[in-house]
């Protein structure tokens, strides 16, 4: 976890941290050392440990897609001849090498040029919060143009919002983990349509 301390990660150590209101899966642990996934293992090997999980949970459709894409038929339908691509693998971001330290040299650099862009966050994603995107976006230095403000959907609260100078939205997505758009899809495409159309939130 790195910058969670000992004690706080013992805390929540029973809490599904991707999305803090989702059950708890047992599944979601290195069997080893009682702890959450080694990042060494890939999350093909780290399904392989366990037995079918819990459709309830998260890692339920990683587990079916790593099934389904394996099966010969469908492989075979997709034209995969024999022997040219090995077993399809889950990508686990901790797989890749790092080379780029910091993403924000890159956003300002496109800012500056006058790109529009969408900043979200699940509010309910422990592992990046909201609140550390909000941290990441004071380091910009942009001045708040729209304050914050709740947008709709549907007549309900669907997240919050608030625009900053050089075209940068930030929106928050209630009730949503950390991939928001798996979790709460209809909020994440009225987010996204009304973004791309240049219209408010």
């Amino acid at each position: 976890m790195g910058l969670i301390s000992d004690e706080l990660y013992w805390l929540l150590e029973d809490v599904e941290l991707y999305n803090i209101l989702e059950i708890y899966c047992v599944h979601l642990h290195d069997p080893v050392k009682g702890t959450r996934w080694s990042p060494k293992r890939s999350l093909s090997e780290k399904i392989k440990a366990y037995p079918v999980p819990d459709i309830r949970c998260p890692i339920y459709d990683y587990f079916l897609c790593t099934e389904w894409m394996n099966n010969p038929a469908v492989r075979s339908a997709l034209h995969i001849r024999e022997g040219t691509i090995e077993k399809w693998k889950v990508c686990y971001s901790d797989n890749y090498v790092h080379d780029i330290r910091s993403s924000v040299p890159f956003h300002a650099n496109l800012s500056v040029k006058g790109y529009p862009s969408l900043i979200y966050s699940g509010d309910h994603d422990a592992v990046i919060p909201f609140s550390s995107t909000q941290r990441w976006i004071r380091s910009l230095n942009y001045s708040i143009v729209d304050d914050w403000r709740p947008w709709y959907l549907n007549d309900q609260v669907a997240g919050y919002t608030r625009t900053y100078s050089n075209q940068m939205t930030f929106a928050t997505i209630r009730g949503a983990g950390h991939t928001s758009q798996e979790t709460k899809p209809d909020e994440g495409f009225a987010m996204f349509a009304r973004w791309i159309s240049n219209k408010p939130l």
